[in-house]
């Protein structure tokens, strides 16, 4: 573990313009400097870089971060990675946190497996290249599918060959348990070895920073498995990785779509065609793994399936499996082809541009949704609307709150001849939670915090109303009761403080025991103390570093990250300190008021609240007093 106070001290070294600026060619566009975005095609500059912030933005894709983001997004680096190459460029060594010897030894011990792993899949992935070469029936099938060699060798394509001990040619220590753990040797009960892949053509499966971590195999003559994986192994898990994201990942960027298949042939046949921005799952439904990584890559997602009745029972499950990762700035389609045709048969019968064409015409998740619903019920009847509402509530109940998830429900209450209001009352009543959203339901439990009613309601000058703040990507609502799903209200003093704090992290070392206190008496204003507590801890004095000390589970991370893109087109304040006094007044003000109107609602009966009402009167003349000096 790398300690965070390195952390923080390296990012008030680096420069994020200097990082930014060795792969982005940026131009001074006011106080900041604007650029072509790496992480989406696009002609008109909409990526931003503050020197004073020190943190990024596209105004295009949402791409957003630090220094060291930026190197993980862009080249793929991990987080350690990321820090060791920040640090060797400012001169700075990277410490371990103090661990024990035995937890140093098991690191050591993890870095040398891995490495150990890599080499046995890199060496087998070269045997496979020299296999297919020397192999013309392997040859052969790849050209009836249509694919050239410049395709094959793109996509590292291997031939096995079908020699029951083939890899002994490479690995003459055959024995070795590595093998078997790489998912390379099957060891039967007896104690024989034999290869895993026999006679079949190989397709190597790369991580996001282009390492093979396992392959897929499909034989070319009758048989079954016609398409086998490797086994899940200490660098290998089907259920994370998807097939093609290394080949894909400059495509995905210039379409600004990415396309999601079922089978390898499907992504290789497609960029045979042209179309190269396609990846494919391993063989396992649609994980949530798989749709973060997805929405991390871009912020449009075509999932393709087959037009039969297995193709679009795979879609409802993924559909299902995206509903609490949805995103009002995220568009997720469904493409349904003719039942005959998978993609790759598609493409090769009807060329490219028909492809594109379907594609471009692929419905969204909403309709999807709306209309399969429908298909399962009788509509012309009450007693199969009713039906229809009952099977919907726990869809409903899986979205975050937002705009999208608002449109789908004014769009059902339609279809279902209800009012939204009528709709709403139901799902608040009665939401039905299906067993496996118990697992998302993190924050299931915690309290609401939105203000009092009335409770500084009147936005000061200049400053937005409040709004509600979505839930962070790959996170689910707040809960299955609908009450418990929308997100915590940001109000107009809330926003203005986190605002400046953002702006002004440095704020937090003049805050006294009075200052504190009175933001301890707002629930509406959790998110600030919150960001004062992560400003403390770790020691952050920029936008840049306080997103990158900010936990990306966390409701304030999704704040912040809303409040930092407005930061950049906003001037500095020419006393910060002052503005933020001016707000702890006024939120003083309002809570000795609030705190009157109950004394007065009770009666006043004893002496203890009249001692209590007097002694906010005279704190309240005090407050006014010093106001008008």
């Amino acid at each position: 573990m790398i300690p965070e106070p390195f952390v923080q001290e390296l990012l008030a070294r680096v420069d994020v313009v200097d990082v930014v600026g060795r792969y982005v060619q940026l131009r001074k566009g006011g106080a900041n400097l604007l650029g072509l975005c790496p992480f989406h095609n696009e002609k008109s500059p909409s990526f931003t870089v503050s020197p004073t912030k020190q943190f990024y933005h596209c105004f295009g894709c949402g791409a957003h971060g630090s220094a060291i983001s930026f190197l993980m997004e862009h080249t793929g680096a991990s987080f350690p990675e990321a820090v060791r190459s920040l640090a060797a460029s400012v001169g700075m060594v990277v410490p371990e946190e103090n661990r024990s010897p035995a937890q140093r030894a098991a690191s050591q011990r993890r870095k040398e497996e891995v490495s150990r792993h890599q080499q046995i899949l890199d060496t087998a992935h070269a045997h496979y290249q020299r296999g297919l070469k020397a192999s013309p029936a392997a040859i052969s099938y790849l050209k009836q599918r249509g694919l050239s060699g410049s395709i094959a060798a793109r996509f590292g394509l291997g031939w096995t060959g079908g020699d029951r001990r083939g890899l002994a040619a490479v690995f003459p220590h055959y024995e070795d348990p590595l093998l078997v753990e790489s998912g390379l040797v099957i060891e039967a009960e007896d104690g024989r070895r034999y290869d895993r892949f026999r006679e079949r053509i190989m397709f190597p499966i790369r991580n996001t920073r282009g390492n093979i971590i396992g392959f897929g195999g499909r034989l070319i003559a009758k048989g079954e498995p016609k398409y086998l994986n490797s086994p899940e192994t200490a660098v290998f898990s089907k259920g994370r990785e998807l097939y093609g994201l290394w080949e894909a990942r400059a495509a995905v960027r210039t379409e600004g779509c990415v396309l999601v298949v079922e089978g390898y042939m499907d992504v290789v046949g497609l960029a045979q065609q042209g179309i190269e921005h396609a990846v494919a799952t391993l063989g396992t439904a649609t994980t949530p793994e798989h749709v973060q990584k997805l929405l991390r890559l871009s912020n449009k997602v075509v999932f393709s399936f087959d037009g039969d009745k297995a193709g679009r029972r795979a879609a409802w499950r993924a559909l299902q499996v995206c509903l609490p990762l949805l995103r009002d700035d995220a568009s997720i389609r469904f493409l349904f082809l003719p039942q005959e045709h998978d993609p790759d048969s598609y493409v090769r019968e009807f060329g490219a541009e028909a492809f594109r064409a379907s594609l471009a015409e692929a419905d969204p998740l909403s309709r999807f949704m709306l209309d399969e619903l429908a298909s399962h019920h009788a509509m012309d009847e009450a007693e199969g609307r009713a039906a229809c509402v009952h099977e919907a509530k726990p869809l409903l109940a899986l979205m975050p709150a937002g705009t999208l998830r608002m449109q789908i429900e004014r769009e059902f209450a339609r279809l279902v001849k209800l009012t939204p209001e009528e709709l709403a009352g139901m799902l608040e009543a009665a939401p039905e939670t299906p067993p496996h959203a118990a697992a998302h339901d993190a924050r299931q439990g915690e309290p609401d915090y939105a203000e009092p009613p009335g409770f500084m309601d009147m936005p000061s000058e200049g400053f937005v109303p409040a709004e509600p703040w979505e839930n962070p990507p790959g996170e689910p609502a707040r809960g299955a009761q609908r009450t418990q799903q929308r997100s915590r209200a940001v109000t107009p003093m809330a926003k203005r403080l986190l605002r400046l704090l953002l702006a002004h992290p440095e704020l937090v070392d003049r805050l006294g025991d009075q200052q504190l206190e009175i933001l301890e008496q707002g629930p509406h204003l959790i998110l600030v103390r919150d960001l004062i507590a992560l400003a403390h801890t770790s020691g952050a004095r920029h936008v840049g570093a306080l997103l990158q000390a900010a936990d990306p589970a966390q409701e304030l991370t999704q704040v912040l990250n809303s409040l930092s893109t407005e930061l950049l087109e906003q001037e500095d304040l020419p006393d910060p300190w002052a503005e933020w006094n001016d707000a702890l007044h006024r939120i003083e003000l309002e809570t000795i008021k609030a705190e009157q109107s109950e004394l007065i609602a009770g009666g006043l009966r004893d002496d203890a609240s009249r001692l209590r009402y007097q002694e906010l009167t005279r704190r309240l003349a005090l407050l006014n007093s010093a106001a008008t000096r």
